[in-house]
């Protein structure tokens, strides 16, 4: 299985993933702003839409889009428990997985992150971010995950999370988002993930757009 990715992207959910899983994969890197994959090749002909995270399957299959492919990786191995596989709960973890891609990563960081994004956008982003980060912040209260346990809805949600300081949101105004992502950022497969982009990320030939 080959992912498809970009330093600190969102694709990192992937890989954090990945890790709790414990499953072997081969990490493709993109630059997302050329295009191009590391040895040179065009990464529009994997994916159209020249975004990360992509996966090939060994069967030769190519999935897009995170909620999918975190969802994807979860039922490789169902043990591992990284998402619900049945009942309400289920529903509970496709809810939070479309609140991240849509609300945060969507509605509020990739606005910020854009260049070509004029300032009237950036400052509603930033006004949605209000309203958003306060209803997680009442969800996480009290709670030490999304759900009842560690799932790739946390994988999806610290790796947004990891976008805020680069974008100027203190998450410090919402207590308990600030205190779920210093916890979950010490998390293994999450430390890991976040070390070794951040490595990538850094020695990189050119600047790599984070989300």
């Amino acid at each position: 299985m080959d992912l498809y990715f970009s330093p600190l992207a969102c694709s990192m959910a992937t890989r954090i993933a990945l890790y709790e899983a414990g499953l072997d994969c081969n990490y493709v890197r993109v630059d997302t702003k050329t295009k191009r994959v590391a040895d040179g090749s065009d990464f529009l002909a994997v994916n159209p839409m020249g975004q990360v995270p992509v996966v090939r399957t060994d069967d030769g299959e190519r999935l897009t889009e995170n909620t999918a492919i975190l969802q994807y990786v979860a039922g490789l191995k169902p043990e591992a428990g990284l998402a619900p596989q049945e009942g309400f709960q289920r529903h509970r973890l496709q809810q939070w997985l479309a609140f991240i891609t849509s609300e945060l990563h969507k509605a509020v960081f990739s606005p910020l992150f854009s260049p070509n994004s004029p300032e009237g956008a950036k400052a509603f982003a930033r006004q949605c971010a209000e309203q958003r980060f306060a209803y997680l912040n009442d969800a996480l209260d009290g709670r030490e995950f999304l759900l009842d346990r560690f799932t790739v809805a946390d994988a999806y949600l610290t790796t947004v999370l990891n976008w805020a300081n680069s974008t100027g949101i203190d998450l410090g105004k919402w207590p308990a988002v600030q205190a779920y992502f210093d916890r979950l950022r010490k998390w293994p497969s999450v430390a890991r993930a976040m070390a070794e982009e951040f490595a990538l990320y850094r020695n990189g030939k050119a600047p790599q757009t984070a989300a």
